[in-house]
């Protein structure tokens, strides 16, 4: 075949046309796939199936750049949130690991009313999104009117370097849940816009610089309008892994801060969707459509034919093995997602009145090979190191019967545990008693870990 010549431009043009083909076939018919694909794809995607398959400090890079973004919670009940979300998808993680990747390697940085954890190299969008939020009316409103705070906010910054809300005096504000003084809200408002970033946090309490001593050069610039559209779009459906075409015209407007129109909204989806970004999928006999990225199609025929999609193998046991303690805000369980995917009904109960709760304060999924089989409400008692599992609720359909299951729920509790460093646990509301006891002859067996 020449490669310069006549056959050469054929051999390119069938190559096209196959493109062309393939697409057009993706646009036109939505691909079935079953519940169970659903949730192992939806699981896969996030890290969480069919077993942990990152390792250390490089892996919590790694998890954190695959989910796309991870919560950021100050509630420590156990741990805060997003060490259990990281816990539950990489090997050996530590705490210490997320605070290294964001503040000392500036790998990743933190943002957001909804406060969340995203790539670095993510910054040039973010800075489409951070400028037009500052036009808000209730920040722009605040920008106009204390230029004076401004100004000496920045002063401060530059005379002293890095600073909190609490290393300034500013005046008392009142009934203002962004902060307490009129300085902490300058610092607030500086750092949505993009002018500050996040240097480290004490604690969970913010320490702010400007940007250009935090980002890297390469990412410190504003991208078009249009380029972060199309990657926020993309990114919008690659966190979720399936993600309901009816939820992109709202979110895309948080990501843009514009308003779409539905025609406008139906005119990007068919775009998208024809230039092979996004593929159309419905689950089992259902209606609604969802789009996944065209590139995870592989993925899903995989997971069709009850095969693991390359890649996803875990580096040690798998959920079948171990249980997963999940987060209270795991996007693959939080927002009613879990009944959706796992018939499983999931609430997070932190902000309900104790007499009007169901089941606990903090109460965590837990994941059982590709499904969501209990839940439980763990407490760390640090005074004595001691891990209190205050409530044990199961399904109906829960296999807790089976010598494996108890076997799977006790490794998980102890590699929670001592995820903790708990040097105790107490398992009393755990039943019925024979897993239970089950649970607690493992221990004993396995861990050094006193039960109770």
């Amino acid at each position: 075949m020449q490669v310069n010549g006549k056959s050469g431009r054929c051999s390119n043009d069938f190559a096209e046309r196959l493109v062309e083909l393939v697409v057009t076939t993706l646009f036109m018919n939505p691909i079935v796939i079953s519940k169970q694909t659903a949730r192992r794809f939806v699981l896969g995607k996030q890290g969480l199936w069919p077993g942990r398959r990152w390792k250390g400090k490089k892996g919590t890079a790694q998890a954190i750049e695959a989910c796309e973004a991870v919560q950021l919670d100050p509630l420590n009940v156990t741990a805060r949130s997003q060490d259990i979300v990281l816990h539950s998808r990489v090997l050996d993680y530590k705490p210490k690991y997320l605070h290294e990747v964001l503040y000392k390697d500036r790998l990743f940085f933190d943002y957001g009313g909804w406060l969340a954890v995203y790539p670095m190299r993510e910054l040039p969008y973010w800075r489409v999104h951070m400028e037009r939020r500052s036009h808000a009316k209730s920040i722009d409103g605040f920008m106009v009117h204390h230029g004076e705070l401004l100004e000496q906010v920045r002063a401060e910054l530059r005379q002293r370097g890095p600073l909190g809300n609490r290393d300034m005096d500013g005046n008392a504000v009142a009934d203002h849940y962004r902060g307490r003084k009129d300085t902490s809200l300058a610092l607030y408002y500086m750092w949505i816009s993009g002018e500050l970033m996040m240097h480290h946090r004490d604690g969970f309490n913010r320490v702010y610089d400007f940007r250009e001593n935090i980002a890297p050069k390469e990412y410190d610039y504003v991208a078009g309008a249009e380029e972060a559209e199309n990657y926020f779009a993309r990114k919008m459906v690659a966190f979720m892994g399936m993600k309901r075409e009816g939820n992109m015209r709202g979110e895309l407007h948080n990501y843009m801060r514009e308003n779409y129109s539905i025609a406008e909204m139906k005119s990007l989806l068919e775009r998208w969707k024809e230039s092979g970004m996004f593929a159309q999928v419905r689950v089992g006999e259902g209606r609604e459509t969802y789009l996944v990225l065209t590139e995870d199609v592989p993925a899903l025929e995989s997971l069709e034919k009850g095969r693991v999609p390359k890649g996803w193998n875990p580096k040690d046991t798998t959920t079948l093995d171990e249980v997963t303690l999940l987060s209270s805000l795991d996007i693959v369980s939080a927002r009613g997602r879990a009944k959706k995917l796992f018939d499983f009904d999931y609430k997070w109960e932190v902000y309900v009145p104790a007499h009007k709760r169901r089941w606990g304060y903090y109460v965590l999924p837990i994941l059982y090979g590709d499904d969501l089989v209990a839940r439980l409400d763990p407490k760390l008692d640090r005074t004595t190191m001691t891990l209190e599992i205050k409530g044990f609720w199961h399904e109906d359909d829960a296999p807790v019967k089976d010598a494996a299951f108890a076997s799977a729920l006790a490794r998980g509790l102890i590699r929670f545990a001592e995820f903790l460093e708990a040097k105790r646990i107490a398992i009393s509301t755990i039943h019925p008693p024979r897993l239970r006891a089950a649970v607690k002859k493992i221990f004993a067996r396995e861990s050094e870990i006193i039960v109770r």
